[in-house]
């Protein structure tokens, strides 16, 4: 926490500028690769090259990161996420200071897809898998998956900024939020 002088003493540390910048790496990874296309296919493959190695290190991060970045920390048991899902429902869900219940699972669902459509666009471009129609249909099912769990994850992020009064977009930005009451 920042000293009670400074501007920043309201807020607390939650995400960690290596999480912050493959945050950022997956935003210009995947918009760039959906926009470039075939039609681009170069800038396409290395959009999806940075997105790979955003995905990868984003797990390393997971796995040894900060206390609010590991894996550990936020993605709970399905019987944890079915009861935040009951109380966000009713209106009544606790605020979380790092992911949520259901946002540690969309964080899972994110890397999956991810992995999945860049590896399977990877493979795509070797000699040994080049022209397999079952590679192609899985890179273009992964990548829809990815547009639509980014569809919903801004949404979401949309949401839970109003319904707690904060701006999560900000403070992704950041790394700070206000902390736990």
């Amino acid at each position: 926490m920042a000293s009670a002088g400074s501007k920043d003493a309201a807020t607390v540390a939650v995400w960690s500028v290596p999480q912050r910048v493959c945050h950022l790496a997956f935003i210009v990874g995947v918009t760039t690769a959906w926009f470039a296309g075939e039609a681009y296919q170069r800038v396409h493959d290395l959009a999806g090259y940075l997105a790979l190695a955003a995905a990868v290190a984003r797990i390393l991060i997971g796995v040894w990161g900060g206390p609010h970045a590991r894996f550990t920390a936020f993605v709970r048991r399905p019987r944890a996420v079915r009861q935040y899902a009951r109380t966000l429902l009713a209106g009544r869900e606790q605020r979380y200071l790092g992911h949520n219940p259901l946002g540690g699972w969309m964080v899972i669902a994110l890397l999956v897809a991810l992995v999945v459509t860049c590896t399977t666009g990877a493979l795509f471009t070797t000699d040994a898998f080049w022209g397999l129609a079952w590679l192609e249909q899985l890179h273009r099912a992964s990548a829809w998956t990815v547009v639509g769990l980014v569809g919903v994850h801004v949404t979401a992020a949309v949401w839970m900024s109003l319904r707690h009064r904060e701006n999560l977009v900000g403070a992704m930005a950041s790394g700070k939020k206000r902390p736990e009451r």
